[in-house]
């Protein structure tokens, strides 16, 4: 999602923005995206789809196939919800940027997706600090069309409020970024990306995939939900499933006793492995070690 943070343009909860409705929902304003944003969104597009084929998964690429989303232009929520709306019941609303948490997390349970209704700038392909039109539309809305990803994100946006009133959101939140946002599934032609992170991001691409450097791990949990992760860079593990069709299991399960007993457990940097970790792939580590060498040398000199 985020190659790299930058300071730039804040919108909506993070410009400090006080919303005309409670909702948070804009209207998205097709109509008045200039020439040049259609340009970057049709930059953006192009080059993702002839970098994915292969490494997106094969959900991924059947929802983009059947979504009103194409290059030479930035899509209209209108259209894609009609779609949505037939094969998953989810729509698209557009949004001023981020909103607060429980607006965010009641939209979900509701199945409404909230998308930016904004675009990156030509010099910002390649790093955004908060999520625009792209990476909430070409990354996740095509994943929104599988019925299992459709019913998971719902309950996660259910499981969000529940989470908030028992003060354990970090904990649940780690669970979206490492499924949605950064998550790996093996198909039996190998690893896959389905999270929209990684989907909408030329380099982590290639890096979730490619790289010697993160960690691959299977994908347990109680072992998610303790782990922290890295929204400055690159991810230093991704989680790997065996099939989507494992996310159908957390939608049922019942968080409260799992909160309990993740709140006894050491919590867990981004880098570290486990004995009982299923390895699929050990990480060297290297990338984020040059870069935190990087940053001392920097610092003393």
């Amino acid at each position: 999602m985020l190659d790299k943070m930058r300071q730039g343009d804040k919108h909506g909860a993070a410009a400090g923005a006080r919303p005309e409705r409670a909702d948070w929902t804009i209207d998205q304003g097709w109509d008045k995206y200039t020439a040049q944003e259609h340009a970057v969104w049709k930059t953006l597009f192009e080059r993702q789809s002839r970098l994915l084929p292969g490494r997106a998964c094969d959900e991924f690429v059947a929802g983009m196939r059947d979504l009103p989303i194409g290059p030479d232009q930035i899509p209209d929520f209108r259209r894609l919800s009609e779609v949505l709306m037939r094969q998953t019941g989810w729509q698209i609303i557009a949004v001023p940027g981020l909103v607060p948490d429980e607006v965010f997390f009641d939209h979900l349970a509701n199945r409404r997706f909230p998308a930016g209704n904004f675009i990156r700038k030509a010099h910002e392909l390649d790093y955004l600090e908060e999520p625009d039109v792209f990476h909430d539309v070409f990354g996740h809305v095509p994943m929104l069309m599988n019925p299992v990803i459709a019913d998971f994100v719902q309950a996660y946006g259910a499981g969000g409020l529940r989470a908030q009133q028992l003060g354990v959101l970090p904990n649940l939140a780690r669970v979206y970024w490492y499924t949605v946002e950064f998550g790996l599934v093996q198909q039996k032609d190998g690893l896959r990306i389905y999270g929209s992170g990684i989907a909408s991001s030329y380099t982590e691409s290639v890096f979730a995939l490619e790289s010697p450097s993160p960690n691959r791990i299977g994908f347990d949990l109680e072992r998610v939900m303790c782990t922290d992760y890295r929204i400055d860079d690159f991810q230093e593990v991704y989680f790997v499933l065996q099939s989507l069709d494992d996310l159908l299991g957390l939608a049922a399960i019942d968080f409260a006793p799992l909160y309990a007993r993740v709140g006894q457990r050491a919590q867990l940097r981004p880098g570290d492995v486990l004995t009982t970790d299923r390895i699929v792939q050990r990480g060297n580590g290297a990338y984020h070690a040059a870069r935190l060498a990087g940053a001392a040398s920097g610092a003393s000199g």
